[in-house]
């Protein structure tokens, strides 16, 4: 099967997106498909363009990059021209089976355009909660000092303009794809009618196994001596709720003492600001702000810790507390869209309302020798559902019927069923359909 893929950012940009096209377009190459992934261009100058020239070559899906605007948005994602010919002109000169678009502005319309144009069917992942992301663009940003007209602006595109888009730009779709469960809700609520199935981001083969050598290293470097290491993965953006993560850290020193020391891996606009808050709280020195880790590393600074930290509430599914529990480590998170669906509560990790003494509390629990190691353990089992090279013959299995029911011209609005969302997820589990 010949495969586009569509996305508004690609390596070397670092996020849930980029990683999830990336891991799917090369899980199906291994399945013997040719994927195309159509991303932007990225690069300040000559140089740095070669650099990202170089990697896609060595890369095992074929990499077709278009124009971006020179301005970027703060997290350092980069505007896709309106018409990027680069995509169109490859779609005049050769055939594709499918459309995988994986946003659905800039490159979303272009590939609506293309499916129409050429008959072939548009699948579109929903990735982001994208009314959780205005305060990227400037015009839509907000604080203390922004007027009323503004923020009842602002807040009815996020209310009601956004959701009216996603469900037109849904229904448009020959399937929607969620990355939970409680994002395929969410989707159904938005108004979206068309078929849909719930395919959450696998993880790479290297996300299950250990080097346990070097995640020593790492507990040896970052534990500071201290008895516990915790950690916790993300962009430092506003909407990663770290603030309330610290207002949490610093909480469970007060409950539990100093007795731990908290890697945050990552890196992002708010970091000035997250030390500062750190600072504030008196908990500098119980954090150590790493910054940015290489993805194949990832999984040894998760190994090294005895557990996982979460505040996020704006996640689809968190793909980084898959990978937490892949490399053993439990998940304490707040109740969300996402964390939800992979937590079960008291097996694997624990899910609290946003309340710092709560959160403080079942981190304190999670610590304790037996009842961590029992949900290490669980952590282990429930990561087992996540493998890329299984859920890639599921999208496998859905691109072939998108691609006959395209032929057939019949769509009933049925759901496909999901991967991985039984109601036990105490053991491994199959593609159900429905």
């Amino acid at each position: 099967m010949k495969i586009a893929m569509l996305t508004n950012n690609y390596r070397p940009f670092v996020g849930g997106v980029p990683i999830s096209v990336e891991r799917q377009a090369q899980e199906l190459v291994k399945l013997g498909h040719d994927v195309t992934v159509f991303a932007p261009m990225y690069g300040k100058d000559e140089a740095e363009k070669a650099e990202v020239k170089a990697a896609d070559e060595r890369a095992p899906e074929r990499v077709v990059r278009y124009r971006t605007w020179k301005k970027k948005m703060d997290n350092g994602m980069v505007y896709p021209v309106v018409y990027p010919y680069e995509i169109t002109d490859v779609f005049q000169r050769e055939t594709f089976d499918c459309i995988h678009v994986h946003h659905p502005v800039f490159v979303g319309p272009v590939a609506l355009m293309l499916g129409r144009k050429y008959h072939i069917p548009v699948i579109y992942t929903y990735h982001t909660r994208y009314e959780d992301y205005l305060h990227y663009i400037p015009c839509f940003r907000t604080d203390e000092h922004s007027g009323a007209l503004k923020r009842k602006l602002v807040d009815k595109i996020g209310g009601s303009v956004i959701p009216s888009y996603m469900k037109w730009f849904g229904n448009q779709c020959d399937m929607v794809l969620a990355p939970s469960a409680g994002m395929q809700q969410v989707i159904r609520e938005y108004g979206v009618t068309g078929p849909s199935a719930v395919f959450p981001t696998g993880l790479a083969e290297e996300f299950y196994k250990r080097n346990v050598k070097r995640s020593m290293q790492i507990r040896q470097e970052y534990g500071k001596g201290k008895k516990h290491l915790l950690v916790t993965v993300s962009r430092l953006e506003k909407e990663k709720n770290y603030r309330f993560l610290l207002r949490g850290i610093a909480e469970l020193r007060h409950q539990t003492g100093d007795d731990f020391h908290v890697m945050i891996i990552g890196d992002g606009s708010r970091k000035a600001q997250l030390k500062a808050g750190a600072a504030v709280l008196g908990i500098q020195d119980l954090i150590t702000f790493v910054g940015n880790v290489p993805n194949g590393e990832v999984k040894d600074y998760l190994a090294a810790a005895d557990l996982f930290l979460f505040a996020s509430k704006s996640e689809t599914q968190g793909i980084v507390l898959a990978e937490a529990m892949a490399a053993g480590s439990p998940v304490v998170a707040v109740h969300a869209v996402g964390s939800d669906d992979i937590i079960k509560d008291g097996y694997n990790g624990y899910l609290t309302d946003e309340d710092e003494k709560e959160w403080a509390k079942r981190v304190e629990k999670a610590l304790e020798p037996e009842r961590n190691r029992r949900m290490r353990a669980a952590a282990l089992v429930t990561a087992e559902n996540y493998r890329a090279s299984s859920l890639a013959i599921y999208e496998e299995m859905l691109y072939n019927q998108c691609v006959r029911r395209k032929g057939e011209a019949v769509y009933e609005g049925t759901e496909y069923g999901t991967f991985g969302q039984e109601e036990d997820r105490t053991e491994s589990s199959a593609v159900v359909i429905r």
